[in-house]
């Protein structure tokens, strides 16, 4: 008896050893893999707006050049199929992140040139690229190394890692620059390339780091042509267009962020803006903290809380709610830009309360991405990344005009137009359809 349970005793250790091995092991990639996801997403879309803004461009060269960086996630679904068939999703993991290591140092190295502003473009149009196909990869693995409980257990600590990122770039790099800029006699092209240069190093680190950390999964190897693949992906095309209500689901994909697209766009140019201007007149290390850190830890907090009540009460019953959730509060900026406070707590509560807005409005955006593709069978991924290639879309559309608007109209009108940019999604929401029971967790469950 006492040589049974002994035996008994001895397979749980092993069961135990197993399951910790396991654990490290998925603890070595997770973390990186979302944050080195996260970063060069949040330098090209965010963080270059700082620097283009510290540099002298205008706000609508700004706007528009950035809102054109966008356009790899917009149509990175074309390409999916070829990351698929050729190579393996560890394979493109780390190779992207290497050449995007050497986009970075390309970028710093042309922040020094006289012709600037083309050739940083240039480099940061190669780190988006190789970007949106470091995240089909990324993703790809993530599903393929796990099993679905898995997925579900690390989904939290992935998304955590990836806002942990968005507060690197937003908040700490921007910080970064200031202080470099403060060291270096006040030169923001010296301290910007010093940013740069440390993105570029730690990308490339990350490269490496992955060869030796990413799961070694078995990927089945491919005998299908790419004809065949570009095949079945012109079904998969079709198809998601032939969905009920799809004509419904566009529009609001298109219409709800309408006024974030825009406000995105100009808030950093606006906070560093002088007086004069019209803007704020902060430093880096002010905005680096209040729009990068503080704001972003709210933004989290409001999405955590928006996925809380819609797991509680479902989609449907928070829908409208969360357009005004995620519109209302842009009247912040409205209000810093006509009273242009010069009290920190004032101004950093303004952006925390606007982000958190977002983050709770964003959930409701999130989970009608996921409703749209719920009855799509085999095609339930692929419709997902359509849908996400039309929240790039609008985003990017938006965007573009809206330095131009701000030029034009000067901020306090522009951040007027902003929050009258919620009109279309409220007037529109009569037509939006949900399933009542939609995004309740099961009680049972």
């Amino acid at each position: 008896m006492k040589s049974g349970q002994k035996s008994e005793q001895v397979n749980e250790k092993s069961n135990l050893g197993a399951i910790s091995s396991k654990m490290r092991s998925v603890w070595t990639w997770i973390p990186s893999l979302y944050l080195t996801m996260g970063i060069p997403y949040i330098v090209v879309m965010s963080v270059a707006v700082a620097m283009y803004a510290n540099l002298g461009l205008p706000n609508g060269e700004i706007a528009l050049y950035t809102s054109y960086l966008n356009l790899p996630w917009v149509i990175k679904p074309l390409w999916s199929p070829v990351v698929v068939a050729l190579k393996t999703k560890r394979w493109w993991i780390y190779v992207t992140q290497l050449f995007m290591g050497a986009a970075f140092a390309m970028t710093a190295y042309f922040i020094q040139s006289d012709s600037f502003i083309a050739l940083t473009l240039a480099g940061l149009a190669l780190v988006a690229f190789n970007s949106a196909t470091h995240d089909i990869a990324a993703d790809g693995i993530y599903m393929d190394a796990l099993s679905e409980e898995d997925q579900s257990f690390y989904v939290g600590i992935r998304s955590s890692f990836y806002r942990v990122a968005m507060i690197t770039g937003q908040g700490g790099l921007v910080w970064l620059s200031g202080y470099f800029y403060a060291r270096n006699g006040g030169d923001y092209f010296d301290a910007w390339t010093t940013v740069f240069i440390g993105v570029a190093i730690y990308l490339v680190v990350a490269g490496l780091y992955h060869i030796w950390s990413l799961p070694k999964i078995e990927e089945a190897e491919s005998n299908v042509s790419l004809r065949s693949i570009f095949s079945d992906f012109g079904e998969t095309f079709v198809t998601f267009f032939k969905l009920e209500n799809i004509g419904i689901h566009i529009t609001v994909l298109m219409l709800y962020r309408l006024g974030e697209a825009q406000l995105v766009k100009l808030a950093q140019p606006f906070l560093f803006d002088d007086m004069a201007n019209g803007g704020m007149a902060l430093s880096n290390e002010q905005v680096g903290i209040f729009y990068g850190t503080i704001g972003v830890s709210m933004l989290t907090i409001g999405g955590i809380l928006g996925g809380v009540i819609v797991s509680r009460d479902g989609l449907k019953k928070w829908f409208f709610p969360m357009i005004l959730a995620i519109n209302i509060p842009n009247s912040m900026y409205l209000l810093l830009a006509y009273f242009r406070p010069e009290s920190n707590f004032l101004i950093g509560g303004a952006i925390a309360l606007e982000q958190f807005g977002y983050g709770f409005g964003f959930t409701a955006y999130m989970m009608y991405m996921i409703y749209i593709a719920r009855d799509s069978g085999k095609y339930k991924t692929a419709h997902f990344a359509f849908a996400t290639g039309f929240m790039a879309l609008g985003m990017t559309l938006p965007g573009m005009v809206s330095g131009w608007l701000q030029e034009i109209w000067g901020y306090t009108n522009f951040f007027l137009w902003v929050l009258a940019c919620m009109i279309p999604m409220i007037v529109f929401y009569k037509f939006v359809k949900i399933d009542p029971n939609f995004g309740k967790k099961d009680e049972k469950a």
